[in-house]
């Protein structure tokens, strides 16, 4: 198995990172909602990319959830009614 044959100077070892040049990617803004975004990339806040709905968010999802168990709430409700007022 290779091993070294000396020591690597922290100085040495550095000046090989030096020169990576990490740069920040370029952060634009959603189209809809003004929200911080990375380029090509779906806005997690509102769903849009590019002008047009791509994803349901998680605000969405309960609502609509909300929605359904309230139908639901008032189908048991409707059904339960008549059956207590025949007694």
């Amino acid at each position: 198995m290779p091993v070294p044959k000396m020591k690597v100077s922290r100085s040495r070892r550095n000046k090989r990172s030096a020169n990576k040049n990490i740069t920040m990617h370029p952060v634009s803004e959603c189209q809809t909602c003004r929200a911080p975004l990375a380029s090509h990339q779906v806005c997690q806040g509102c769903g849009y990319y590019k002008g047009s709905k791509i994803l349901r968010t998680k605000f969405e999802r309960l609502h609509e959830r909300g929605k359904s168990r309230a139908a639901q709430f008032a189908a048991a409700q409707s059904t339960a009614q008549p059956a207590e007022s025949a007694e």
